[in-house]
């Protein structure tokens, strides 16, 4: 196992999707689809290698998800990953949440590849 993800994405069908193709990656992946504060709330209590969030639905959701992330001293530090979204929504997104990795779905495993090596996944 490459390590573990948190994957929220405003759509069950495609987080499935999604998390489907990082685990073919070797990463274990835990969903959520539906609450942004769930899915603080279980980060929280046990911190994953990354979060990836998806910004093509709900983008102010995931943007929610990852401030409240960055606002608690346990998941500070956690790597955000944001995937897709429209141009405007990535830039207002960027604004807000500098720290993260911006990137596209068909780019996905190069930034976890990248994120694995720089040792985040312990």
């Amino acid at each position: 196992m490459k390590g573990r993800l948190f994957l929220v994405h405003w759509n069950a069908a495609e987080a499935e999707e999604q998390a489907s193709k990082i685990r073919s990656d070797g990463w274990n992946v835990e969903v959520e689809a539906e609450d942004g504060a769930r899915a603080g709330k279980l980060i929280r209590e046990n911190s994953p290698d990354a979060v990836v969030l998806n910004l093509t639905r709900l983008p102010s959701h995931g943007r929610e998800t990852a401030i409240c992330l960055r606002s608690v001293k346990a998941t500070r530090d956690v790597p955000i990953i944001f995937v897709d979204g429209r141009e405007e929504v990535v830039e207002k997104t960027r604004a807000k949440i500098p720290d993260a990795v911006y990137t596209t779905s068909a780019e996905l495993a190069d930034a976890l590849a990248k994120l694995s090596k720089s040792g985040a996944s312990g």
